[in-house]
């Protein structure tokens, strides 16, 4: 059996999902060049890619694209094409020449998260309408996928639940360069990482530091990628010194070093569906502390990963960072689990299994 794979972004998760799929049948992964040409050594041999010249949304090439794509599906003949987003314009203008492939799509979001301005660049009809034409869909989680039922004409046993596998790649990038974690000094780091956006709970993890500015001297905080700029928050601060801000794009390296000298990972998420920094955070052996939106609380707490709060209370944040900045042996637990979790049954080759397994059950129903 034969599965395409489509995306145009989202290079953690393709990396992880192409490489744990290409573990159990032939996988063709078509992808844009200028986003993946550098990454081609991350992906598991045993995928096939081909680094396309994909045109930006607004290109007067994208026509030309359309055609050499599916000349490339046509030459390529696979039993099904799953598009890893929805969040595609032009794509949508092809399925109709795709047929009779049956085509699937995964929902990330089923919702625009507040505050996310680059998403919110793609017209809305666009997503919506490359859904209505996927005859299923992949979702990552049980939440998730009630969601798209709601919102979706679709029937039950045509929407499927993946879970987003983990994400090894700078683990393995710090083993292969032999990184190191930073000294133990008595300081307690607790990171921040992704684009930073409304949704993101910035405000209230500055908040939760103040309440923590005289009960936990020895927290530092780094707040790393781009977006928001953290530093409109410098007024409820409780020690601005305290912060190490990288309101930027973060290098592989760089991404890496963060992971293996923090003590702490937090997501104090408004809103969300999943999150690929969870999926990172775990293959590095880091407890989290999340709120309980969409899929989070769901996935962490069963499995051990850490705590889990509620959205938007200051209070709860700081007092689960405090607990575990006071217990390293609590600490410790989580990471162990976390490790043996992002190893085990979340590992790309485990997520994998279950896509090629969906993958044979649509096939088997066209």
């Amino acid at each position: 059996m034969k599965a395409l794979l489509l995306v145009s972004e989202l290079e953690d998760y393709t990396i992880s999902f192409a490489s744990g799929v290409a573990q159990h049948l032939d996988v063709v992964l078509a992808v844009p060049r200028r986003r993946y040409a550098h990454l081609a050594s991350s992906f598991d041999p045993a995928v096939d890619l081909h680094l396309l010249d994909w045109p930006r949304h607004r290109s007067l090439s994208n026509p030309w694209f359309l055609y050499q794509l599916t000349r490339l599906i046509r030459r390529e003949q696979p039993n099904l094409i799953h598009l890893l987003s929805n969040s595609t314009l032009w794509l949508n203008l092809a399925v109709p020449f795709w047929r009779p492939i049956p085509v699937v799509t995964t929902i990330h979001d089923v919702e625009i998260h507040p505050g996310d301005m680059e998403t919110r660049t793609l017209p809305g009809w666009a997503p919506e309408l490359m859904v209505r034409q996927s005859g299923h869909l992949v979702v990552h989680g049980e939440g998730l996928k009630q969601r798209v039922l709601d919102r979706y004409a679709k029937s039950a046993d045509h929407v499927h639940v993946l879970s987003h596998p983990s994400i090894l790649r700078y683990a393995e990038l710090a083993r292969r360069q032999k990184m190191t974690p930073r000294e133990a000094d008595g300081t307690i780091r607790v990171l921040l990482f992704g684009r930073i956006f409304a949704y993101k709970g910035l405000e209230h993890l500055v908040r939760a530091e103040a309440i923590l500015k005289d009960v936990l001297p020895n927290l530092r905080i780094t707040v790393a990628g781009r977006g928001d700029d953290p530093r409109i928050f410098q007024a409820l601060m409780g020690d601005a010194d305290r912060y190490d801000i990288r309101n930027r794009f973060i290098e592989d390296t760089e991404v890496a070093q963060l992971f293996l000298d923090t003590d702490i990972v937090v997501l104090p998420y408004t809103e969300a569906s999943q999150s690929g920094v969870l999926n990172l955070a775990a293959a590095f052996g880091k407890p989290v502390i999340v709120t309980d939106v969409g899929e989070l609380g769901g996935t962490v707490q069963p499995n051990g990963l850490g705590m889990v709060v509620p959205p938007g209370d200051a209070k709860e944040l700081a007092a689960a960072i405090r607990t575990l900045a006071d217990n390293g042996e609590l600490r410790n637990k989580f990471g162990t689990n976390a490790l043996q979790w992002a190893k085990g049954p979340n590992s790309p080759e485990r997520v994998g299994g279950r896509a090629a397994a969906v993958y044979r059950e649509v096939v088997g129903s066209c």
